[in-house]
């Protein structure tokens, strides 16, 4: 490991893993039992928003209009409901190359291991729970706490303080994503940024974004 490294932060989705569309079979049949309407995910959003971004979007484009505070709070209380089972029935959910590896590695040499992801808390730990990977993060930065991805990072180094008893080194903090929003966000909060080209972007991509380190997987390179 290098000794530089002390924390990592991990994105979720095309990162840790996947869940072969669950997210959107939960968003679809939430806005399909509150509103009557197929909302397609897919077609309206992007790789990398936050749930809270992927709701506006939706009620904007879809429904016809911005929805308030209640209507958007009711959404996303409906696809929490239907999450878990979308997430358990998903045909495509998997754990991305090398990380039930490296997840215990981390953890077993003492680097300081949270989660930062545009979803929701209870969609990310839903998430996370059905590849075992929960246990392996106390903390994060969630799209519970802020549509911006660069607030999210920064609440989840924020946690890692809290955790460890002291501020997190942000020369010694590291976060791993798939979308050039991943490094955006880590590069807005201080940090720098693992690319990895396991979701919709290739490393060349990843390069192109920014990524301190652009590689094919945890795999390949991994700077700890």
């Amino acid at each position: 490991m290098s000794g530089a490294i002390k924390a990592v932060l991990w994105d979720i989705d095309g990162t840790l893993l996947t869940t072969g569309g669950a997210g959107a079979v939960a968003w679809q049949r939430a806005f399909e039992e509150l509103y009557g309407i197929e909302a397609n995910i897919d077609e309206n959003t992007r790789a990398g928003m936050t749930d809270p971004e992927i709701t506006e979007i939706i009620f904007a484009d879809v429904i016809g209009h911005q929805g308030t505070p209640e209507e958007r709070a009711k959404v996303v209380a409906k696809y929490l409901e239907y999450m878990p089972e979308a997430v358990a029935e998903s045909p495509g959910y998997e754990v991305k190359p090398g990380i039930a590896e490296i997840l215990p590695r981390l953890a077993e040499e003492g680097v300081v291991q949270g989660i930062v992801s545009g979803n929701v808390e209870p969609a990310a730990r839903i998430k996370l729970a059905r590849g075992g990977l929960d246990r392996y993060f106390s903390f994060g930065g969630y799209g519970s706490d802020d549509r911006d991805r660069v607030k999210v990072t920064e609440r989840a180094i924020e946690r890692g303080g809290e955790v460890v008893g002291s501020p997190l080194d942000l020369a010694a903090t590291i976060s791993v994503g798939d979308t050039p929003r991943d490094v955006s966000a880590g590069h807005g909060a201080g940090i720098r940024v693992v690319g990895v080209a396991t979701g919709a972007y290739t490393v060349a991509e990843q390069e192109e974004a920014g990524a301190d380190w652009a590689i094919v997987d945890v795999t390949d390179g991994f700077p700890a």
